[in-house]
């Protein structure tokens, strides 16, 4: 397959364009983010990188906390017009009806709206050129409860998180797999062509 070799780039893709909402109830600062991720398990750790100039920074930099909040797909505006203006001279939440909510465990506020809230606490800070990465621990995590199975257990196809792709925004399309499905073995076929009850697969880390 030919391939063409490009100077480097942020080209990752795809990412989650998360709602970053910071500072308190009283005075809150919520930003779009798309550099973002996992980068601990245990304990859970995770990252933004956000821009010194962004109106957010100074309430992020003083406070040290603040809250991932995962967008479904019927947010997108709200969650462009999040990235696009600046919450210097507009009121982001009465501009796209978002409501804020308080958090359990960190000052800063959470996304009503979204599904899926991260409450995070900063314990680095890295200035990197065009970023400064915020280096965080997951303190608390929320799921909508219709986001849950019958069982209790997280199904992220209930979610229908926003998924972000080079300038594009696209919701999470067909389901392929699950982790580890690789490998598991297919159940036999019992005579008569019924199948045998599948075995379990071997415990697997985690990535």
């Amino acid at each position: 397959m030919a391939k063409q070799s490009w100077q480097p780039g942020a080209i990752m893709a795809p990412i989650p364009p998360a709602l970053v909402s910071c500072g308190s109830l009283a005075q809150p600062g919520l930003l779009t983010v798309g550099w973002t991720g996992i980068i601990n398990t245990r304990p859970p750790k995770t990252y933004i990188s956000v821009r010194p100039e962004r109106y957010s920074y100074p309430l992020l930099k003083e406070s040290g906390e603040f809250v991932i909040n995962l967008p479904s797909a019927n947010l997108v505006r709200a969650v462009d017009f999040c990235g696009v203006r600046s919450g210097r001279d507009t009121d982001k939440l009465a501009q796209t009806g978002l409501h804020l909510e308080p958090a359990a465990e960190v000052a800063a506020p959470m996304v009503a709206e979204c599904p899926i809230n991260i409450e995070c606490r900063v314990f680095q800070v890295l200035p990197l050129g065009s970023h400064d990465m915020f280096l965080a621990d997951i303190v608390k995590v929320h799921i909508n409860e219709t986001c849950l199975d019958k069982n209790g257990a997280l199904d992220l196809a209930r979610c229908n998180l926003l998924a972000y792709a080079h300038g594009s925004y696209f919701a999470l399309g067909e389901k392929l797999g699950t982790f580890g499905y690789s490998v598991r073995k297919r159940p036999a076929k019992k005579p008569g062509g019924q199948k045998a009850p599948a075995k379990k697969p071997p415990h697997r880390k985690r990535r």
